[in-house]
């Protein structure tokens, strides 16, 4: 507990707030993690969406027909 004190003595109005990711830019850690988190939900839904339109394409095209130009 007393190292806990000294911190919030030494810190003063920036106990308890978060650090920038980097101090010349005005992001903070969450945030950082919060965009990692969104950007890799995404790169899923991008692989998924492209997984579909390759089965799409090459699998039901096909049986279907469409590969055929006359």
């Amino acid at each position: 507990m007393g190292d806990s004190k000294r911190r919030k003595e030494t810190l003063g109005d920036k106990y308890g707030q978060e650090e920038n990711v980097l101090p010349f830019v005005p992001i903070k850690k969450g945030q950082a993690a919060q965009f990692v988190k969104w950007s890799t939900f995404g790169a899923w839904l991008g692989i998924g969406v492209l997984v579909a339109y390759w089965v799409t394409i090459r699998l039901l095209g096909p049986a279907l027909g469409w590969w055929q130009v006359n």
